[in-house]
């Protein structure tokens, strides 16, 4: 995704392109261009899985720099690749770093931080950019976005967003091969993703990153007038066109998120998508809340997704992405509903896959 909520996604090399770099990928580095120096990590407001690191502690490696932010599932899904190159070519001269730099609020917490990188099995270093200050060093604006600095410190690629997987790998093994590194297996790696991890399925996503809080609020139809920062009694439409949606009940709508004032506040959707996410968590860390899902009226049965049961059933324990629904079989368009028995839960942006 990109800081103004759209998602990057690269469409694929000509294969003939990629036949032509896989020649010459051991040889001429010349092949790529020299995008300026390595930026400093020393901005970063902690480190996990390592040691600080420094530009000169990385000199004679070739350094990997994958922005991401845990609620990301452009990011998410990207994972197994970066967990793979890091198994593969660890020993052979790659450093692999994950700079965290947060969307949302709570993001900036380390403890969130830590269990995301645990859930997810992020085994690499990974720098905090609660300040934003390796961002704007690199001057990105992506969520994923990657970068690679060849031995000497010199960024030779960039890539923003999913995909181009095959691509990146070759990049990695001319940057090394060039560096020196012997016994390098020119195979590039298979991963076998499942879960959150597994890739979306671009034939039939039809429905884009959506925002609740008043900042990037887009698709909302309830009938009755926005009131951004105030508890306000919201109505649902009678019905809802692609890629629309409502709240019901009593919520506020902040400039991040939208939060449940009452019991049984619910949010419809209606999307076109396999996969359906929701970025949500209590607004109380101590006080879980409880909800049911519903899919064109009914439980969803064999298309719930990680995050609930067969009967919809689900349960809001902290701030992260859920999956929702993961339609089984045919693609279609639905509609969603989530109600919440409870209120304090704080609803951020809807993903799909």
């Amino acid at each position: 995704m990109r800081t103004d909520g759209a998602a990057v996604v690269a469409s694929p090399r000509p294969t003939g392109f990629l036949r032509s770099f896989a020649h010459r990928r051991s040889g001429d580095v010349q092949l790529l261009p020299d995008e300026g120096e390595l930026p400093s990590l020393e901005a970063a407001t902690g480190w996990l899985n390592s040691e600080p690191l420094t530009t000169e502690s990385l000199q004679g490696q070739v350094v990997l720099v994958n922005f991401w932010t845990y609620t990301c599932i452009n990011w998410i899904r990207t994972v197994p690749y970066l967990r793979a190159w890091d198994s593969k070519y660890g020993d052979h001269g790659l450093t692999v770093i994950g700079v965290h730099t947060p969307e949302f609020e709570f993001e900036r917490n380390t403890d969130n931080v830590i269990s995301a990188a645990h859930s997810l099995d992020v085994p690499y270093p990974i720098a905090l950019d609660n300040g934003y200050e390796i961002w704007d060093a690199f001057d990105n604006h992506f969520w994923p976005a990657t970068y690679i600095a060849d031995g000497q410190g010199r960024l030779r690629y960039h890539h923003f967003g999913e995909g181009e997987y095959a691509m990146t790998e070759m990049v990695i093994q001319q940057l090394l091969t060039a560096g020196g590194g012997e016994g390098i297996d020119p195979d590039l790696v298979s991963v076998d993703a499942s879960g959150l991890a597994l890739a979306a399925d671009w034939h039939h996503l039809r429905s884009p990153e959506t925002y609740l809080g008043a900042a990037r609020l887009s698709g909302l139809v309830s009938p009755d007038r926005t009131q951004p920062g105030a508890p306000h009694i919201y109505t649902t439409p009678t019905g809802l066109g692609s890629n629309q949606w409502a709240l019901s009940g009593t919520w506020t709508i902040w400039q991040h998120a939208a939060t449940s004032n009452e019991p049984h506040g619910r949010i419809i959707f209606r999307f076109f998508a396999r996969d359906l996410n929701l970025v949500m968590g209590p607004t109380d860390p101590n006080t879980p809340v409880t909800f049911r899902v519903l899919l064109d009226g009914e439980p969803p049965r064999r298309h719930h997704g990680l995050d609930v049961d067969e009967h919809g059933a689900g349960i809001v324990t902290e701030q992260r992405l859920y999956q929702l629904i993961r339609q089984s079989g045919s693609v279609e368009d639905r509609l969603f509903e989530i109600e919440f028995a409870d209120p304090g839960v704080e609803a951020y942006s809807f993903t799909f896959g």
